[in-house]
């Protein structure tokens, strides 16, 4: 016999022929509204992936994870009446591919599409229900041509005073200067302090610098200023709050979302810098500790840092704006780090008192954080206090537990650890201001200093505006020329802006992009000028939902039917569930609300958030129960299992390891599980002689079921049902299992049952599901459902098939179990009594003995005793 008659079912003889089957059909194709065959009376689901980077390693067995949970609400949602868009696509451009190029001295257009051929043959050998007619890469032209347009509308609106997107026109219209309406464009060119990587020639996003090197090489990485493409993303920053009250998100994702955007509520402070004419402004959240700052600190990238060093302090100030230019913003703002500094020789005047206090440089503040300057108040906040006492500045309480209205001359004096308070309590030493609780002092300070024109109480926030330039060849073009030092947009009929060929794509190690090379290109016209630099990853990412409603859509980014029908009008609407991992929780999801918002804002989308549920699957781990990586040598390739145990196998052993949220250690012991349990359904049908030939099974019959068996599988069609629809997949293969032990034990298979069993499996293990419904229709073609199992009904459970008619008594003899049976629930203890006293068991354990006393527990047990 072969190894592949030696298998307990021949999975690898019909995989592939479904596999074929679904695409030569286009079995998933899903209708548009304006197709012929498209049906507006269904309600429409729209079940979404995150899709992934086509990297040359392909797929692990943590991406099929997602895609299989996806795969199965997709399937059981067509099955019940809904038109579901379930699509798949590439996020192909970026710095991996671009460096995975230059590694291997090919061209990254051609890596991308050999690594998307690889990843797209992995997924269908999955059986994966995808639309492929819909499936995009964000490298494709077809493609950006419509991020490069969505660019254009950020580049050409603003933020109203009511808080929403306009054209820049109406600033147009109002006859504002030029400079004026630049200033205020959604897209911005800033000068702005970068993480500048000299070797890999870009720049890098804060989450790709890791201990002040790149994440991709490990190469050091600086800080520099540099001019950059920025979108004012602050501007929504309150929205992006408010609005995800609304979602079915989990709620750890909306504090993450919540924490990076920062809100803030305090006070702008004024201080004016001692014998100059300028002011440093600081942003706080206690302006009633005011009284308390006894010295300043300000980035050391702080454009004022030059003006205001001495020329004794000029050597180490200098020095110490070095060593932090290779520092990341994460490294920066470690709160258990040693904190560092320099005296910049400089003063500046305390606002409510006069005092001249210390301007130090700190890497602990940055300009890419409030305004890059901060007051300390080292009595009252711990990281203050820290730098305090390290550098030996004076510490002032201003905030005590109780009120005392004692000491209001405001001493100085040193303070041991266990003084600092950094809580709320009540003002001392702070003037007029003494006595009051710390919420009626905030108040009070902050219509002092609006009086006084010296600040104002205001609202703050962490989020940054969006670097969005990036200088690397892999990347979509900016559709923007300069001319005169001015910028401006090129015509959208120039769209796409296609990326020169180059063979030398190389980083030049300079700031000036690799797109530099290209002269000819740069070159736009006699006086004009190409952008050189490239959009981020994250731009084909922020929008590519839309793309898959009306994808070969070659006159708009989205038909205006497409939209309202897929992304649901004016209800809450959006994508009806995203999948994807946590490391897509703040950025991914934060930027494409962003645009999404934008475009909503111009009457681009009908709704105003992109992902109405959100649900993140927990991270599958080695066998060794750490995270899988090639160093470590256990990961685990998704087409060995395949090989070995079928694509049916993997599927469902992704779903039983457990809930899909939680993080889950590999097993293949867990696969050879869910692999016996496939071959038990397959034996249910089918049976193998000597020579490893399958046939149908003699025990499958046209016959009708017995009763608990019917019971059994109206409560799996009710429980799967239910389960799938809270995305309880391994609940839903325990039931699975129960009822098809059920059948097992049954004397006779009866094939309707089975069949109707075979579409609730069917989303699970489509291949198996549509194979046996083939091979019962070479016997019971009646019977048997002509064409796909995938096209059918959902099928309904019946309720009265779910009560309990019977129940299992347990027989003992002395107290010892010997036998058990189902009795009628209605049985009277006297007949319960005889159906005991007839059991060939119980009276060979009675030994021919008389019986003294029969115990009947009804509904439980009868007891005989001799």
């Amino acid at each position: 016999m072969s190894s592949e008659q030696r298998k307990a079912f021949p999975f690898s003889e019909f995989e592939p022929q479904w596999q074929a089957t679904w695409e030569a059909k286009k079995a998933f194709r899903t209708p548009n509204p304006g197709d012929a065959d498209f049906d507006a009376s269904k309600p429409k689901y729209f079940v979404l992936d995150m899709f992934p980077y086509p990297s040359g390693a392909g797929l692990h067995v943590g991406h099929p994870e997602g895609y299989t949970a996806t795969d199965i609400i997709g399937r059981y949602k067509k099955m019940n009446g809904f038109n579901v868009l379930h699509p798949m696509g590439w996020d192909a451009f970026g710095l991996p591919a671009e460096q995975y190029a230059i590694k291997t001295g090919q061209h990254p257009r051609t890596t991308t599409e050999q690594n998307i051929e690889g990843f797209r043959g992995q997924l269908k050998r999955l059986g994966f229900a995808y639309d492929w007619d819909r499936e995009v890469n964000t490298t494709d032209p077809d493609y950006f041509k419509w991020t490069q347009w969505i660019f254009l509308k950020l580049y050409n609106s603003y933020v109203n005073e009511a808080g929403k997107a306009a054209p820049i026109s109406e600033l147009e219209a109002q006859g504002l200067s030029r400079a004026e309406i630049d200033a205020r464009r959604l897209a911005y060119v800033s000068e702005a302090p970068v993480n500048w990587c000299p070797q890999l020639g870009t720049v890098l996003a804060n989450e790709e610098v890791v201990d002040g090197k790149s994440e991709v090489g490990g190469f050091p990485v600086e800080r520099r200023p540099m001019r950059q493409w920025m979108l004012r993303i602050t501007a929504f920053a309150q929205r992006l709050i408010d609005e995800l009250d609304g979602l079915d998100w989990p709620e750890s994702i909306k504090l993450l979302q919540r924490n990076w955007i920062g809100r803030s509520e305090g006070a702008e402070v004024k201080f004016t810098v001692a014998d100059r004419s300028e002011t440093i402004t600081v942003f706080t959240t206690r302006p009633d500790t005011l009284f308390g700052a006894t010295y300043m600190v300000i980035a050391p990238e702080h454009p004022l840092v030059e003006s205001i060093t001495t020329a004794e302090q000029k050597a180490a100030v200098e020095a110490y704006q070095k060593s932090v230019a290779s520092k990341s913003d994460l490294e920066r703002t470690e709160l258990a780090k040693e904190k560092t500094g320099v005296f910049t020789g400089g003063f500046a005047i305390n606002p409510v008192n006069g005092e001249k206090i210390p301007v130090w440089i700190a890497d602990y503040v940055m300009m890419g954080y409030g305004t890059g300057a901060i007051m300390a108040v080292p009595a009252h906040d711990e990281r203050d206090w820290e730098f305090a006492t390290k550098f030996h500045l004076p510490i002032r309480e201003v905030v005590a537990a109780a009120p005392k209205l004692e000491g209001e001359g405001g001493a100085v004096c040193e303070m041991e650890p266990a003084a600092c308070f950094a809580s709320e309590g009540y003002a001392v030493n702070s003037g007029f201001l003494n006595g009051l609780s710390t919420a009626e002092a905030k108040k009070k300070m902050a219509i002092w200093l609006e009086e006084k024109g010296l600040g104002k109480g205001t609202v703050n926030y962490k989020l940054r505006d969006w670097l969005f330039s990036r200088q690397r060849y892999w990347g979509e073009p900016f559709p923007i020329v300069w001319e005169n030092g001015q910028h401006a947009s090129i015509p959208e009929s120039e769209l796409p802006l296609l990326p020169p060929t180059l063979e030398d794509f190389k980083p030049t190690g300079t700031p000036e992009p690799p797109l530099s090379k290209a002269t000819d290109w740069v070159k736009y016209s006699d006086t004009a000028t190409r952008e050189l630099n490239t959009m981020p990853q994250w731009a084909g990412s922020c929008w590519y939902y839309l793309r898959y409603c009306d994808a070969k859509n070659n006159e708009r980014f989205i038909s205006e039917e497409a939209e309202k029908y897929w992304m649901g009008g004016g209800k809450p609407g959006g994508v009806d569930l995203y999948v994807g991992g946590t490391e897509h929780a703040v950025l991914h999801l934060l930027y494409a609300r962003f645009w999404h918002k934008v475009l909503f804002d111009l009457g681009f989308v009908s709704t105003p958030e992109p992902f109405q549920r959100l649900v993140n699957q927990g991270l599958i781990m080695g066998e060794d129960g750490q995270k899988m990586s090639k160093s470590r040598g256990n990961v685990v390739n998704p087409d060995d299992v395949v090989r070995e145990y079928g694509a049916d196998s993997l599927r469902l052993y992704e779903m039983f390891m457990g809930p899909l949220e939680q993080v889950k250690p590999w097993s293949m012991k867990g696969v050879e599980g869910v692999y016996r349990f496939l071959a038990r359904v397959w034996r249910l049908v089918m049976e193998q002689n000597a020579e490893g030939e399958w046939s149908i099974s003699a025990g499958l019959q046209d016959a009708p079921a017995d009763k608990q068996v019917i019971k059994v599988l109206h409560e799996t069609i009710k429980k799967c049902g239910e389960d799938i629809e809270k995305l309880s997949f391994n609940t839903a293969i325990s039931q699975m299992m129960i009822c098809t032990n059920s059948f097992t034990a049954a004397a006779v298979k009866p094939v309707k049952e089975i069949i109707t069993f075979l579409k609730v499996l069917g989303p699970f293990a489509p291949h198996l599901a549509e194979e046996l419904n083939a091979r019962i229709a070479t016997k019971f073609r009646e019977i048997a459902v002509s064409g796909l199992l995938s096209d059918q009904t959902w099928p309904v459970f019946d309720p009265a098939a779910l009560i309990e008619d019977e129940v299992e008594i347990v027989f003992q003899v002395n107290g010892k179990l010997r036998d058990k049976a189902r009795v009628p629930i209605q049985a009277t203890k006297e007949e319960i009594e005889k159906i005991a006293l007839a059991s060939a068991r119980v009276q060979e354990f009675m030994e021919g003995k008389p019986v003294k006393k029969v115990i009947v527990v009804p509904g439980k047990l009868v007891n005989v005793v001799v």
